[in-house]
């Protein structure tokens, strides 16, 4: 299995900053924000493209319900150590933030530093459903699938059915990962946008109420599904600050 890796920063101390994209994105979606995030840190920050995204190899359809789960459990650990990175801060957006929450949480090896979490999900809500069913619409009879392919190229199909299909799944209505939040230790920043057509604070409040550890939280005004786009320089300054802490310790 080949997975698309991007090495944005290069730094030889500290943990590696690893990027986990959304549900629709890839490493080089993330555009130039993990190097800005590494540059301003002095750390080294790469994304992936997983399975069936970007440039990586293709995936099997359909996915499992427990996608986001097992790639926590079994293809992120073992891309950690493929690439050896002993130790790491991970900022997931979306789907890549509830794989950062599960990992964090079956971390064995206490290699997880601390979480950015944007926009994550831990439960589905019915306005994320609304908003992934308007993405079929658009997907099937808009123009998402040309702009998505341009990111995915012959992933494309791929890529949107395995997230969409998952989600759409009446099955998945029942998806649930707050049983990892208490078994969660090191520090975590959750940001989310007010206006985020696909979660609201009640996934915020869950995290905040739960995790073990300590929780920063960040909700930002005039702000939809993604901050690092939509307010870069506040999620930027928001991250720098909160790994800025972790290395305090």
């Amino acid at each position: 299995m080949a997975l698309e890796v991007v090495r944005f920063t290069d730094f030889a101390d500290g943990p590696t900053l690893v990027f986990l994209h959304e549900g629709l994105g890839s490493a080089k979606q993330w555009r130039d924000f993990p190097k800005r995030v590494g540059e301003a840190t002095k750390l080294s920050a790469i994304a992936y493209s997983r399975i069936g995204y970007g440039a990586s190899d293709p995936v099997t359809l359909p996915r499992p319900l427990t996608y986001m789960q097992d790639e926590a459990k079994y293809a992120l650990p073992a891309l950690l150590d493929e690439l050896d990175i002993a130790s790491a801060i991970l900022v997931g957006h979306s789907d890549g933030g509830s794989i950062a929450i599960v990992h964090a949480a079956v971390d064995a090896g206490a290699r997880i530093r601390g979480i950015v979490l944007e926009a994550p999900h831990v439960f589905v809500e019915d306005v994320s459903i609304a908003s992934i069913a308007n993405a079929r619409k658009a997907y099937e009879m808009g123009d998402l699938r040309e702009k998505l392919a341009k990111h995915h190229g012959d992933n494309v199909d791929g890529a949107f059915r395995g997230w969409n299909d998952a989600w759409l799944d009446p099955a998945f209505r029942a998806w649930n990962i707050e049983e990892y939040l208490p078994r969660i230790e090191v520090p975590v920043l959750v940001i989310q946008g007010e206006d985020d057509p696909y979660g609201t604070r009640a996934q915020v409040d869950a995290i905040s109420r739960q995790v073990k550890g300590r929780v920063e939280t960040l909700m930002l005004p005039q702000c939809g599904h993604a901050p690092h786009r939509d307010q870069p320089e506040t999620t930027l300054d928001a991250i720098a600050r909160f790994v800025a802490g972790i290395r305090e310790v």
